[in-house]
């Protein structure tokens, strides 16, 4: 199948290509796997994980290697499927709406593909950073693959360019693994394609450890992030989004910090989400009223102690509690106040909190987080998603999430790590907005610093 790709113009020439894709494809394990029935933990199965996640990898050509990228990585995945057999299973959904893969070693799904453009083209059009205008075409949605119940779990593509790089991509049910799991996935195929013959870290399924019974589930906390939900703004609903990339250097860093106290203690998380959380709001112009919510994406491995998590854990282990606050007070008030509010939001989370969110999945349905006014953040700098390397073509040049939101709800950000072209370091952090809004989030945002923006 070959499909036209026009990118638009970021410079000043444009740039087009096309993509011949083969017609996709299941792996199986390379060996037999045990057939069996394996609960989905109450963090894995609530209706807010219910999607598909995409993700993108760029790699530079290596021209001392004859080894073809695309057969390097099918052997690899038959033979990770096989450590990670539930992943080649399929879900079910049983009563309570509780999920279960049915290990049925059936495959995920591959597509093979070819593209008549060099990754320096790509670069020079700034098309290596979110929101990718070619996305569809570089993980292609297969007909009936989007569902999340009785579908393949993982799809992947591997495009080849003209210059002998490649790009990778995959899309993953959010329901199976988070960032931290999928990073381990990854680590594990990086070491079968590179050679080892079983990975350093094993897989471990444990469930069980983050479900508990509706008899004995204790919520304990106040779960705000889970409150009945009230309609979001229709107006904006209906107008059109557009996303954009910013970079965020030390240097950008820095001057957010110029805005807060000189002796206020603070993370790189902490500074760049109160300020992109007050600059959201001054841009989507809520009514002053308004409640308006910071979603801390957290990981909770840490927390865990009674019994720990094993290293090889790829199931969901975060929460999501949020910082609250009226518009007026996030726009009018300094940006330390933001940054209070996300600081409490974090400290709030300890095992407890944990345990009690999985009461909550088991005896409320599992149900949806809050939508309206909410910007939800998920720090990626920490789970090696840079680090993916299957050999002779090194670390990707961007990897990372595929672009801002998720499936029926804009308002998800990712911090990936990048190197730009001359060599900076910094977060990369996709952005989707109704038009209107994104040019007063722009004049907000280089009031304060010069951002790279698309």
């Amino acid at each position: 199948m070959d499909h036209q790709v026009s990118l638009p113009t970021s410079s000043t020439t444009g740039l087009s290509f096309k993509v011949h894709r083969r017609q996709p494809e299941l792996i199986t394990p390379a060996k037999p796997t045990p057939r069996e029935l394996k609960p989905l933990s109450d963090i894995d199965d609530q209706q807010g994980l219910r999607f598909q996640i995409p993700v993108i990898f760029f790699y530079r050509p290596n021209l001392t290697t004859d080894l073809d990228p695309v057969q390097v990585i099918k052997k690899a995945l038959a033979e990770a499927l096989v450590y990670y057999y539930p992943l080649a299973g399929r879900l079910r959904e049983l009563s309570n709406r509780k999920l279960a893969v049915d290990c049925t070693g059936e495959g995920v799904l591959f597509i093979e593909a070819e593209a008549n453009v060099a990754l320096a083209e790509l670069e020079e059009a700034d098309a290596l950073l979110p929101p990718f205008p070619c996305l569809e075409e570089l993980l292609f949605d297969v007909e009936g693959s989007t569902d999340v119940i009785n579908t393949p779990l993982l799809l992947f593509q591997v495009t080849r360019l003209k210059c002998r790089g490649f790009i990778f991509a995959l899309r993953c049910n959010h329901t199976m693994i988070d960032a931290a799991g999928l990073s381990l996935f990854l680590k594990s195929l990086c070491e079968l394609a590179c050679g080892l013959h079983a990975p350093s870290v094993p897989p471990v399924w444990d469930r069980h450890l983050l479900t508990v019974s509706a008899s004995e589930a204790r919520v304990t906390h106040t779960h705000r992030e889970y409150d009945d939900q009230v309609e979001i703004n229709a107006v904006a609903a209906r107008e059109p989004l557009v996303s954009r990339s910013f970079f965020f250097r030390v240097e950008e860093i820095s001057a957010i910090r110029g805005l807060l106290r000189h002796d206020l203690r603070n993370t790189s998380f902490e500074a760049l989400s109160s300020f992109l959380w007050r600059c959201r709001t001054i841009a989507l112009n809520p009514d002053p009223n308004t409640e308006m919510r910071l979603t801390c994406i957290i990981n909770s491995r840490s927390k865990l102690s009674n019994p720990p998590l094993s290293p090889g854990y790829y199931g969901n282990v975060f929460v999501i509690p949020p910082a609250i606050a009226r518009a007026r007070d996030l726009m009018d008030k300094p940006l330390e106040f933001a940054l209070r509010l996300i600081q409490e939001t974090k400290s709030s989370v300890t095992e407890d909190y944990v345990r009690s969110v999985t009461a909550l999945m088991a005896t409320r349905g599992r149900p949806m987080f809050v939508l309206a006014g909410n910007y939800l953040i998920s720090d990626l700098r920490h789970f090696d998603l840079g680090e993916v390397d299957f050999g002779p073509w090194g670390k990707p040049v961007y990897g990372g999430t595929a672009k801002a939101g998720i499936t029926g709800f804009p308002g998800v950000s990712f911090y990936v790590p990048f190197e730009n072209k001359k060599g900076e370091t910094g977060t990369v952090v996709a952005i989707s907005l109704p038009l209107r809004a994104m040019e007063r989030f722009v004049t907000e945002l280089h009031g304060v610093v010069n951002v790279f923006k698309r």
